[in-house]
């Protein structure tokens, strides 16, 4: 299995479409990166991710990242400076609680979404949608090796 084919087509769409519908209130920006394997740190690998798909240039900082491994069985969530200074210590960990608890009984799909929705919940509470808001980042699922 390798993370292309790792959701299919619809569980794809309804990532993105959880991904559109939790940016709708709000300035923040939410990514998706799922890959087949890495080594070392889950975090210092999704650190890494984020820097590449350039999260950390948005203009209030306030990106969130959702990095899958699938061959490791890893994932991590990374926000930028802006969102971690708003949520409460341990915030992440919570979402990723949840996840674990979808992941464990294999619904990735339903993990992930709602990982998505509570992160955007957060995004919305502390920067709310501005007028002249524009989308920074895409919404598209990125996939590495």
């Amino acid at each position: 299995m390798n993370a292309r084919k790792f959701f299919t087509e619809q569980d794809q769409l309804a990532i993105k479409n959880a991904i559109v519908q939790a940016e709708k209130g709000t300035s923040g920006e939410i990514r998706v990166h799922i890959e087949d394997t890495f080594s070392g740190d889950v975090l210092d690998q999704a650190s890494f991710i984020f820097k590449k798909l350039k999260m950390h240039e948005t203009e209030q900082r306030n990106g969130v990242l959702f990095y899958l491994a699938i061959k490791n069985r890893k994932f991590a969530i990374i926000g930028d400076a802006g969102i971690n200074a708003k949520v409460p210590e341990g915030f992440w960990d919570l979402i990723k609680e949840t996840m674990a608890g979808h992941f464990r009984n294999n619904r990735f799909t339903e993990g992930l979404v709602e990982g998505i929705k509570q992160a955007g919940e957060k995004l919305i509470e502390h920067f709310p949608y501005l007028k002249n808001d524009i989308n920074e980042l895409s919404d598209e699922i990125s996939f590495g090796k």
